[in-house]
């Protein structure tokens, strides 16, 4: 059990959910083990079925980064502290979810003592942070350094120059890289479910800005493809890394690995902007840049069942709450 908890935090870590600003789109979320963690402007909820068919719900206020610090209202900086922030709640929902599961676990073992080593919350919080390290360095290993490697042998063997076809190469290889991995987790059991709350949540938030009444038989109207997910967000990052990689010239391995890095917030950022600005303007050709992440989805999303949906719903009325 503590393996898949560990895939499913690599997995936030790589495809974490997107917000958007708060004129703009006022719902967003997550998947999480067995619910969904929904966002709107008043606060977050995270609402988990447990197999005995009841539902915990945990929700909090939330005040932006924006609001807290007039700065983060600036373009490109208000992306970085929306998905920092996002990444932040990812986390912490998919802790409830893991304590949740862990508690469930342990009553069905008939675990009548309770200790400090036995209680969930200290479990899945050494857990949390445990996995955090080879979490991120498994991401860096997989989305930066393999691409970087695989890219500098093509140039030694071909022997090209260009600093936009080298960065440009390293990106393809950074898509195919993404994908596989998504792909090969696809393939895992205990993952579906994760894609099929992943599909609730994009049914619901579409229903709620649809204006149309929050319902299950609403909900399952919509498609599970949605072009605000993080998905979509992690394929323009890669396109937008392409140009800004191109611009500085870096000519050592090391100074190429450092660099796409260090410049992950600006990337980051810009692409924020692109994704914000196509969600204002659904027929500009930016538009073009997301329909890759909506393909990317299908294997990311499937199509939930009435109950996961219900969690969905459960979660964004939890939220509008607080």
């Amino acid at each position: 059990m503590r393996f898949t908890y560990l895939k499913h935090l690599i997995l936030t870590a790589t495809s974490w959910a997107l917000s958007s600003s708060e004129d703009e789109v006022l719902v967003g979320g997550q998947a999480v083990i067995e619910g969904v963690m929904m966002r709107s402007p008043k606060g977050y909820s995270v609402a988990v079925r447990r197999q005995d068919g009841s539902v915990r719900v945990m929700k909090d206020g939330l005040l932006s980064l924006a609001e807290k610090w007039k700065v983060f209202k600036a373009p490109i900086l208000r992306g970085v502290a929306v998905l920092g922030q996002a990444l932040v709640l990812g986390i912490r929902a998919l802790r409830f979810s893991v304590e949740e599961a862990i508690t469930e676990e342990e009553a069905k073992q008939g675990s009548a003592k309770k200790d400090s080593k036995n209680d969930p919350s200290q479990v899945s919080s050494w857990l949390i942070a445990g996995s955090m390290i080879p979490a991120l360095a498994f991401n860096i290993l997989l989305l930066v350094v393999v691409p970087l490697l695989l890219t500098r042998f093509l140039q030694t063997r071909l022997g090209f120059q260009s600093s936009l076809l080298f960065n440009g190469i390293d990106g393809l290889f950074r898509v195919l890289v993404f994908v596989t991995f998504l792909y090969t987790f696809s393939l895992m059991k205990d993952m579906r479910r994760v894609w099929e709350y992943h599909g609730a949540e994009h049914k619901t938030v579409y229903n709620f800005e649809s204006r149309q009444q929050l319902s299950v038989e609403n909900a399952q109207k919509f498609s599970t493809l949605h072009p605000r997910c993080g998905t979509s967000f992690l394929l323009v990052v890669v396109v937008v890394s392409i140009v800004v990689f191109s611009i500085g010239h870096f000519d050592t391995f090391t100074a190429k690995l450092l660099s796409r890095i260090v410049l992950l917030p600006l990337v980051a950022g810009i692409s924020y902007e692109i994704i914000r600005y196509s969600a204002k303007h659904p027929n500009s050709l930016l538009r073009i840049v997301t329909f890759p992440g909506l393909l990317l989805q299908k294997i990311t999303t499937q199509p939930p069942d009435n109950a996961q949906v219900e969690i969905a719903i459960r979660a964004l009325e939890e939220s509008m709450t607080v």
